[in-house]
């Protein structure tokens, strides 16, 4: 009984079904994920030390904001001068105007409502201000 052996050519075909199937979850978990990325999420921060500011960096323009929401400046002299909402504005874009390179900081008291922070970050934001950072109590 001989038989004869078919000679198989090899096939030069992908089976592409394995990468559709895989690229179809993949759509899956971006649709799902993409909202969850621009709502936020409650989350508790960790307690973590900040690195100080380098001592070879300019001075910096120090806006703070009480726990009554008064605002203050201190800058050259090292004495905080209290503000309005509309002379923070016309302070910070002064002192931006007069030194552009000095960093700007934001200290907020830990019994200040969040949303007086922002107000603060806000009105410098719109007196010109390019970037704030916040300061952090080094304990």
């Amino acid at each position: 009984m001989s038989r004869k052996h078919k000679s198989r050519r090899p096939m030069a075909e992908i089976n592409v079904v394995p990468y559709i199937d895989v690229m179809l979850v993949l759509l899956i978990i971006f649709m799902i994920t993409a909202p969850l990325l621009t709502e936020g999420v409650k989350v508790e921060l960790p307690q973590a030390d900040a690195n100080p500011i380098d001592s070879d960096a300019k001075r910096p323009i120090v806006f703070t904001v009480d726990a009554n929401g008064q605002y203050y400046v201190t800058y050259d002299d090292d004495k905080s001068t209290p503000l309005t909402p509309d002379e923070t504005a016309l302070k910070a874009a002064a002192l931006i105007k007069y030194n552009p390179k000095a960093p700007v900081l934001v200290k907020g008291d830990k019994g200040t409502i969040y949303s007086q922070v922002v107000s603060l970050m806000v009105l410098l934001q719109q007196a010109g201000v390019p970037s704030v950072g916040l300061l952090t109590d080094p304990s």
